[in-house]
């Protein structure tokens, strides 16, 4: 089989790397972020941007779509490498960062939305699958409750990182996920503690 032609093979390149360089723009922005900067941090010219991604709009639905295929595979490669709850201890992390990207993109991407322009997409569909994974795994080793639903659990992070932001206290997003992870373990019935009933009579 014959090797990709160098033109394709730096096409590909540069197309990847202005992904790379989007998404930690968008993730650190605290303010519009213009074309050129993005063409310009990722060593390219303002031209082949726009050979990739005709339109802002382009650009901020590739970058999405690129983060929400790899936080959807990363389910069941963790599995792979860790038992359930570090799994998906693991995973909600990487969630939490795929979240900080959308919120640099989330003006565009509602325009996107509400005009066509971006397609509509089954994100929280997806991320509900890759929970419900985990959550099985879980319940199947006995490392999680099995009358948890997957959608709860994907409210629940919502939830959670809808009220935090960057002012909120350092480490409390990590906090809140722990105790996410505490409510799926299973009960721990206590034991009982011997009574005088249970007592043998003295003889």
């Amino acid at each position: 089989m014959s090797s990709p032609r160098p033109g394709r093979a730096d096409a590909r390149r540069n197309r990847e790397k202005l992904l790379s360089v989007a998404r930690d723009v968008f993730t650190s922005a605290e303010g519009p972020v213009s074309l050129e900067a993005i063409a310009r941090a990722a060593g390219v010219g303002i031209g082949t941007l726009y050979r990739h991604f005709p339109t802002r709009e382009a650009l901020v639905e590739a970058v999405y779509a690129a983060e929400l295929d790899e936080v959807t595979a990363l389910a069941e490669s963790l599995l792979r490498e860790q038992p359930p709850e570090a799994a998906l201890r693991a995973w909600m992390a990487r969630y939490a960062a795929f979240v900080a990207t959308k919120r640099g993109m989330l003006d565009t991407l509602r325009a996107g939305w509400a005009s066509g322009a971006i397609s509509t997409t089954t994100t929280r569909e997806r991320i509900t699958t890759a929970i419900g994974a985990i959550l099985a795994e879980g319940a199947r080793t006995g490392e999680f409750r099995d009358d948890v639903e997957a959608l709860d659990v994907t409210t629940l992070l919502l939830g959670t990182l809808l009220v935090t932001t960057a002012d909120s206290p350092p480490n409390q997003v990590g906090r809140l996920f722990d105790l996410i992870v505490d409510a799926l373990r299973p009960a721990v019935t206590p034991s009982r503690s011997p009574s005088t009933d249970d007592c043998p009579p003295k003889t």
